[in-house]
This record gives structure tokens, sequence and C-alpha cells, in this order.
């Protein structure tokens, strides 16, 4: 079976977490792992996270939980700790408070997998999994959906316009992954510039992504990315020029000005 790991990062979340924690908890597909990354919470982090492990054990559903809490240099050197423990076939980055839209949505994504012409026994299994995202409000509920939209054919040249998918509706093959580190020279853009050399890595082995063509995350809209939104912004242009080169983000960004005049 399809095994897929969720990462979630951690620091004093204990206002958010349980949402995140009960998504999880509550799939009916077996073969999940949960690698909870923290970063020495003082809060009741922990204290939520060892009566997950409990709950999780009681309903006997197959879900393996790991744990890790100790110091770290921000978000992106947890996720890549969280690289570091990967296991099975796919990982996607569940931050704490976002959440899995429903009980049978990684059984439903391992459906769509499946019953996928890319995927047959003499192939490899794609390189990225990717779905479309709901925005939540800081209570859990439902406010619109993303912007945003993934294009029926992804590729890491469609993130010119914008980053089409959300981080947390990423499913990276577990190879494609470990082999590609979070870019610590980012504070806040460091999500997307990973996903595009994933998707680089993938387009230079000739291994095709797969659109689950569902909603497979609700993203809380308050992050560190709204928290900081100028510098996050500054950071993504670099990420952009890195990849697509000076001239043609310039004149993009030149584009999406001129096209905002007129929404």
């Amino acid at each position: 079976m399809i095994r897929i790991t969720y990462v979630t990062i951690t620091y004093n979340a204990a206002d958010v977490l349980q949402r995140t924690l009960d998504s999880v908890l509550s799939q009916d597909y077996p073969e999940i792992v949960h690698l909870i990354i923290d970063g020495a919470s003082t809060d009741a982090t922990l204290q939520m996270v060892d009566a997950y492990i409990e709950r999780s054990n009681a309903a006997e559903n197959g879900h393996r939980i790991q744990v890790t809490s100790e110091s770290d240099k921000g978000i992106y050197d947890a996720m890549n700790k969280g690289l570091r423990s990967l296991d099975g076939d796919y990982v996607c980055f569940l931050n704490a408070g976002d959440f899995l839209p429903s009980k049978d949505t990684v059984s439903r994504i391992v459906k769509a997998i499946d019953n996928s012409s890319l995927f047959t026994p003499h192939s490899s299994l794609p390189a990225v999994l990717y779905g479309d995202t709901d925005i939540v409000d800081s209570e859990g509920h439902f406010l619109y959906h993303r912007r945003l939209a993934p294009p029926e054919h992804l590729t890491w040249k469609s993130f010119k316009q914008g980053m089409l998918v959300c981080h947390q509706a990423f499913y990276a093959r577990t190879d494609f992954a470990i082999a590609t580190p979070y870019d610590m020279q980012y504070r806040y853009s460091a999500d997307v510039d990973w996903c595009i050399r994933v998707m680089k890595a993938a387009a230079k082995e000739r291994v095709p992504l797969l659109n689950l063509k569902m909603v497979v995350a609700n993203y809380t809209e308050e992050g560190q990315t709204t928290k900081h939104h100028r510098e996050s912004l500054w950071e993504r242009y670099h990420v952009m020029e890195r990849h697509y080169g000076r001239v043609q983000t310039f004149l993009l960004h030149v584009w999406f000005a001129i096209r905002s005049l007129f929404k």
C-alpha cells in the first residue's frame, strides 16, 4: 500500500493544533505516518500530542506517530529535520492549524493514483500529487476557495504566475523530497523555492505530476507569510528571479501590476 507521511511543524501551537491532529487521526486510510517536529514548545502543545498518540493507539487505525521536540533555527530548519526522518512514498507538510477536509481525503488521494493512467505496475509513481485548497479562518470555518488554482497540467514553469498550488496541497514523492532540502537563505518563501526545485527534478527525470482534481487541504489564512507580507513578497520575487531569470521576472511583475489596475 502507498504510504503517506504528514509533517507538522509546531512551536507553542496549542491554540490551533487540535484540528490538525483530529483531521489526521480521523483518516480511514491505515498507511499514514505523522511526523511532529516541535521547536521545544513551552505551552500545552506536547501534552496535546501525547493525548493524540494515546487516542491513535486506542483507535488501532494503523497510523504511526513520531515526535521530535528540540530547539531549531526556524520553520524551514524544522522542515528539513522532517525530510531527514521520512519514509514511505509521499510527504505533505501540514502546518499546525491546517487540516484535511474529510475523513476519506487520503483514501481518495490513493484511489486517484491507482486510477491514473500515469501510474501502472510497470511505471514509477508520479513525482508530485497536487490539488485544490480551501481557505479557513482562525476557528477552522470555511471562508472561500483559494484564488490561485492549479492548472490541469502543472510544471515548474507554472509558478511564474504565482504559487498556483498551496504548500499544503503539494505531495512530493519522498525520494525527490529528501534530495531537495529547503534553502535556509529564505525566511518566508523557501516553500515556493522547494516546490519549484522538486518539480524541476521531476522534469529532469521525466517523471509526471498528477492533478488530484479535488480539495486536499484546508489552509488557515493567518500565517507567517501573512504576518510578514512585504518581506515574503520580496523573497518570492528573488525566488522567481532565481528560477525564471531577472528580465522575465521583472516583466511578469509589471504585467501583474497592470492587470491588478483593471480588476
